[in-house]
C-alpha cells in the first residue's frame, strides 16, 4: 500500500474495497494509510484514497475517516471535490447520523456554488440521492440564484452530469410563468444532444414547465415545434432504444398530442422493426390519427393486417376499428376495409374483425348493420372466446333483422357446456332478447338455455344471471323488455387512456423505468425508500380542464392495461405482476367435478343424460330451480369421496399411484444463464404434483424462486408457492415436489396438454413449455356403471369414435386391466367373443370430461386395438398415448 506506483495502489485498494466486509478487523489497519494518501501531491492518488475510503463499508471505520474527507471537499482540485462530494452520499448510506453531526450536508450545499461544473453535477447527484432517502428533509433548498447556477453549470458538464442536473431542474418549481419560460429557453439546447437519455431529461423539464405556460404565448408555440424534431431523432436508434423512447412518447402523446401532431409517418412500421417496437408504435398511430391523416393511417393498417405476425396482424385490425370509432368521418371507410379483410377469409382476421364491428356497432347503432349477413357467413368459423361472444351479441342485438336468428343461436346452444364463461354469458342474454322479441317462435330456446344455465352450470354468475332473467320473464315480461332491451350508451372514444392524475405523476418520471413500465415508482420498487409522489405544476396561465378519457361502458371490452414489456403470444403478460404470492389453492381432491361450471374446457360430461325436464316459464307456480344452492352431483361426489377411498372394488382410489415418466430436461442451463430444470409430473391418490429438480450450474448464488403457468387446457395451477428454503448455490441440485390443482384460467392449447411455465430467481424471469401426460387428469371416481357406459355409448355420435393399434404389449386381459387400474382407466365389464378378450372402460378428466374405451385383446398377439368414444373428440389423440404409456412402462 505504501507503494508510489499509481496502477500497483489501484490494484491493492481496489483488493481492499472487496474483502475489507468480510475481514473489518484488518481493514482498519489501511485507515493510516488513507489518512496519509489524502495529503499526497498527486490528485489522482488524493482522489483514489478518497473513493476507495466510501467504498468500504465498514462501520467501524467510518469516523475514522471523516477527518480525511471533510480536507477533499475542500481540495484545490476540481478532481477531488467532485470525487469527495459522491463519497458523501456513500457515506450517509452507511451512517447517516454521522454525516449529519460532521456538518458534510452543509459542505455539499455550499459546494453547488463551485466554480467547477463536474463538482456542481456531482453535489447535485449526491445530495438527490440523500434527498431520495429523507424525502422530508429539505436538503435541495433550491432558489432562483441556485437555479442560476445549475443552469451555467449544465453547459458545460459531462453528458451524466447534465442529466443529474436536469433531473434536479424538474423536482423545482417555477414562481411564476416567466421564471419558468425563463428556464425552459435555457434547457432547450440540451435537446439536440447525442445522449439519449440527456434528450429525455431535457423533455422532461420543459413537459413539466409548460403546464404554466399561457397556450396564447408565442413561445408556447416555439417549444411545441422544438420538442418534435428530438424525439423523432430518438426513433433512428437501436430497437431496444426506440422501444424507450416510444413508451415516453406514448405519455407524452397522451398529455399533448399537438406536439407529434404532424410527425405520423416516423411511425409507420418498417418490416424489420421488431414485434415489441410495431405494437408500440401501432398504439402512437392510432393516438395521432386525426381526420386529417386518417387516409394515411387506413392504407398503412389494411397494409399491416395482411403482414405474416399474428399477434401484429390480430393489432392492426384491432387499430382499424379503433380509428373508426374515435375518427367518425372515417368510420365507412374502416368498416369497408374490415368487410374486405373478412373476405381474405384467414381465420384469425376475421375474427378480429367482428369484435371490432361489435364495437362500431356500439358506436353508431343503426348505420352499418346492412354487413351483418356478411359476418353470418363466416359463422363456422370462429373458435375463439371473444369473437363468438361478439357474434352472439350481434345476433342478439339485431335479432329483428336476421330470419335465422333463433337458428344461429341454436347452433351456439348445442355445445353450450363446452363454451368459455364469456361466451354461455352472451349466449343467455342474446337469447333472453331474441325470446322478448319474437316471443311465439322462441319459447323452447329460451326455457332451454335457461335450464342449461341454472340446473346444469356450476358457474355462480352464470348462474345468478339465469336466475334474474327466469324470475324478470316469469313475473313481468314488460319490466323484462325494458331492462333487457334497455337503450345502450355510446362506446367512447379510447378507454386505455392513462387515468390523468396518473398520467401527470409519469410526465415526472420522463425518461426513467417507470416512464417504460407506465407505472408510478411506487408499484414496482420494493420498500417505500426513495419514493415520493411526484405531481406538476399549477396552471398560472389560462387554466384548461384536461380532457378525462371515460371509463368504458358495462358492455364494452376494456381497454387493455399497458403492457410492462410486450407479450409475447400472451405467454405471461406482465413480468412485474408475476404474482409471487401463494396461489388460490383448489380442492386437495381432484374429483374436480366442483369446478366444472368454470373450467370446463370440452364437455359437460353426462350430466344431459340425467338432467331433469326445466319447468315452464311463467305460470302461477313458478319455484327457483334447486341448482340455487348446490348442484346436485357435487353433493355426491365429495360425500362418498372417503368412503370409496377403502372400496377397492369399485375401483376409486387404488393407492399404488398411477404412472410415473422418468425426469426428462425441460430448461437447459444454456437458456436459463444456467439453471437447469428437470421434472415430470405424477398423480398420487387424487394429488396432481410437478416433481423437479433444479440445478445451479451459474457461478453464482440463486435465491427468490417463484413459478406460475400459463393459462392452459385444463385449468393446471400451482397449488403452493415454489418452495425452496436455502439458497441455491452453484453446483448445488434440489428435488422439489410442487402440488397442482385444476382451478387455474383455461384457455385451449396447441397441443392439448401443452403448458407454458414461467420461473424466476434473483437473476431473470426464464420460460419453458412442456407438454404433461394426460393420465395425470384421470380421476379416482371414473369407474362408470354398466347401464350408464351402455346408454352413454350409444348416445354419443359414430363419428366422434377413433381407433388406434397399440403394438408389442405382451400382457394378458387380467394383467392390462389392472396396470391400467392404477392409472384410473376402470374396466367397467370384460367378455369373450370368438376367441379374443374384450375390455369395455371408462375414465373421467378433471373438468368432467367422460371418456369411453373398447380393449380388443386376442391371446398370443401382442397388438391391441383401441376404440374410443368421447364427446370431446380432441382428448382421444392424447387418451391413446396415455394408454401406450402406461401399458409399455
Amino acid at each position: 500500500m505504501q507503494t508510489d506506483n499509481l496502477e500497483l495502489k489501484k490494484l491493492v485498494y481496489l483488493y481492499l474495497m472487496n474483502y475489507a466486509k468480510s475481514q473489518p478487523d484488518m481493514a482498519i489497519m489501511a485507515v493510516n494509510t488513507f489518512v496519509k494518501d489524502c495529503e499526497d501531491p498527486n490528485p489522482l492518488i488524493r482522489a483514489l484514497a478518497v473513493r476507495t475510503m466510501g467504498c468500504i463499508r465498514v462501520d467501524k471505520i467510518t469516523e475514522y475517516l471523516c477527518e480525511p474527507l471533510r480536507k477533499c471537499l475542500k481540495d484545490e482540485d476540481p478532481y477531488v471535490r467532485k470525487t469527495a462530494a459522491v463519497c458523501v452520499a456513500k457515506l450517509h448510506d452507511i451512517n447517516a447520523q454521522l454525516v449529519e453531526d460532521q456538518g458534510f450536508l452543509d459542505t455539499l450545499k455550499d459546494l453547488i456554488s463551485d466554480s467547477n461544473p463536474m463538482v456542481v453535477a456531482n453535489a447535485v447527484a449526491a445530495l438527490s440521492e440523500i434527498a431520495e432517502s429523507h424525502p422530508s428533509s429539505n436538503l435541495l433548498d433550491l432558489n432562483p440564484q441556485s437555479i442560476n447556477k445549475l443552469l451555467t453549470a449544465l453547459n458545460e458538464c459531462t453528458e451524466w452530469g447534465q442529466i443529474f442536473i436536469l433531473d434536479c431542474l424538474a423536482n423545482y418549481t417555477p414562481k411564476d410563468d416567466r421564471e419558468a419560460q425563463s428556464i425552459c429557453e435555457r434547457v432547450t439546447p440540451r435537446l439536440s444532444h447525442a445522449n439519449s437519455a440527456v434528450v429525455l431529461s431535457a423533455v422532461k423539464v420543459l413537459m413539466k414547465f409548460m403546464e404554466m405556460l399561457s397556450k396564447d404565448l408565442d413561445y408556447y408555440g416555439t417549444l411545441l415545434k422544438k420538442l418534435a424534431p428530438p424525439l423523432v431523432t430518438l426513433l433512428s436508434a437501436e430497437p431496444e432504444l426506440q422501444y424507450v423512447a416510444l413508451r415516453n412518447i406514448n405519455l407524452i402523446v397522451q398529455k399533448r398530442p399537438e406536439i407529434l401532431k404532424h410527425e405520423m409517418k416516423v411511425f409507420f412500421v418498417k418490416y424489420n422493426d421488431p414485434i415489441y417496437v410495431k405494437l408500440e408504435k401501432l398504439d402512437i398511430m392510432i393516438r395521432l390519427a386525426s381526420q386529417a391523416n386518417i387516409a394515411q393511417v387506413l392504407a398503412e393498417l389494411k397494409e399491416y393486417a395482411t403482414e405474416v405476425d399474428v399477434d401484429f396482424v390480430r393489432k392492426a385490425v384491432r387499430a382499424i376499428g379503433r380509428c373508426a370509432i374515435k375518427v367518425e368521418q372515417s368510420a365507412e371507410r374502416c368498416v369497408s376495409t374490415l368487410l374486405d379483410l373478412i373476405q381474405t377469409k384467414v381465420n384469425y382476421v376475421v375474427q378480429e374483425a367482428i369484435v371490432v364491428i361489435k364495437d362500431i356497432f356500439r358506436k353508431y347503432p343503426n348505420k352499418y348493420e346492412s354487413v351483418i349477413a356478411t359476418l353470418c357467413e363466416n359463422l363456422d368459423s370462429l373458435d375463439e372466446p371473444e369473437a363468438r361472444a361478439a357474434m352472439i351479441w350481434i345476433v342478439g342485438e339485431y335479432a329483428e333483422r336476421i330470419d335465422n336468428a333463433d337458428e344461429l343461436l341454436e347452433s351456439f346452444l348445442e355445445g353450450f357446456h363446452d363454451e368459455s364463461t364469456q361466451v354461455q354469458l352472451q349466449l343467455l342474454t342474446a337469447i333472453v332478447k331474441l325470446f322478448l322479441k319474437k316471443p311465439t317462435e322462441t319459447q323452447e330456446l329460451v326455457q332451454q338455455v335457461l335450464s342449461l344455465a341454472t340446473q346444469d352450470s356450476d358457474n355462480p354468475d352464470l348462474r345468478d344471471r339465469g336466475y334474474i332473467y327466469w324470475r324478470l320473464l316469469s313475473t313481468d315480461p314488460v319490466a323484462a323488455k325494458e331492462v333487457v332491451l334497455a337503450e345502450k350508451p355510446l362506446i367512447s372514444e379510447e378507454t386505455d387512456l392513462i387515468e390523468p392524475t396518473l398520467l401527470d405523476e409519469l410526465i415526472c418520471y420522463i425518461g426513467t423505468l417507470a416512464s417504460v413500465y407506465h407505472k408510478p415508482p411506487s408499484a414496482f420498487v420494493e420498500g417505500g425508500r426513495g419514493v415520493v409522489h411526484k405531481s406538476l405544476p399549477p396552471r398560472t396561465a389560462s387554466s384548461e380542464s384536461t380532457e378525462s378519457p371515460e371509463t368504458a361502458p358495462a358492455g364494452a371490452p376494456s381497454g387493455e392495461q399497458p403492457d410492462v414489456i410486450p407479450t409475447q403470444g400472451d405467454l405471461l403478460g406482465d413480468l412485474l405482476n408475476l404474482d409471487l404470492g401463494p396461489p388460490v389453492s383448489g380442492p386437495p381432491l381432484a374429483t374436480s367435478s366442483v369446478q366444472m361450471g368454470a373450467v370446463d374446457l370440452l364437455g359437460g360430461g353426462l350430466d344431459s343424460l340425467m338432467g331433469d325436464e326445466p319447468e315452464g316459464i311463467g305460470g302461477p307456480n313458478f319455484v327457483a330451480p334447486p341448482a340455487a344452492t348446490v348442484p346436485a352431483n357435487l353433493g355426491a361426489s365429495m360425500g362418498s369421496g372417503l368412503s370409496d377411498l377403502f372400496d377397492l372394488t369399485s375401483g376409486v382410489g387404488t393407492l399404488s399411484g398411477s404412472y410415473v415418466a422418468p425426469k426428462a430436461v425441460w430448461l437447459p442451463a444454456m437458456k436459463a444463464k444456467g439453471l437447469e430444470i428437470s421434472g415430470t409430473f405424477t398423480r398420487q391418490v387424487g394429488s396432481i404434483s410437478m416433481d423437479l429438480q433444479l440445478t445451479n450450474k451459474a457461478l453464482q448464488v440463486m435465491t427468490d424462486f417463484a413459478i406460475q403457468f400459463n393459462r392452459n387446457s385444463f385449468g393446471l395451477a400451482p397449488a403452493a408457492p415454489l418452495q425452496i428454503h436455502a439458497p441455491l448455490s452453484p453446483n448445488q441440485t434440489v428435488e422439489i415436489s410442487l402440488p397442482l390443482n385444476t382451478v387455474g384460467s383455461v384457455m385451449k392449447m396447441e397441443p392439448l396438454n401443452n403448458l407454458q411455465v414461467a420461473v424466476k430467481n434473483n437473476i431473470d424471469v426464464f420460460y419453458f413449455s412442456t407438454l404433461y401426460p394426460l393420465h395425470i387428469l384421470f380421476v379416482e371416481d371414473g369407474k362408470m356403471d354398466r347401464q350408464m357406459f351402455l346408454a352413454t355409448w350409444k348416445d354419443i355420435p359414430n363419428e366422434n369414435e377413433a381407433q388406434f393399434q397399440i403394438r408389442d404389449c405382451p400382457l394378458n386381459a387380467e394383467a392390462v386391466s389392472s396396470r391400467l387400474q392404477s392409472s384410473n382407466i376402470f374396466t367397467v365389464a370384460k367378455r369373450n367373443v370368438e376367441g379374443q378378450d374384450m375390455l369395455y372402460q371408462s375414465l373421467k378428466l378433471t373438468n368432467g370430461i367422460w371418456v369411453l374405451a373398447e380393449l380388443r385383446i386376442q391371446p398370443g398377439n401382442p397388438s391391441f386395438t383401441l376404440s374410443l368414444k368421447c364427446r370431446a373428440p380432441e382428448v382421444s389423440q392424447h387418451v391413446y398415448q396415455a394408454y401406450e404409456t402406461i401399458l409399455k412402462n
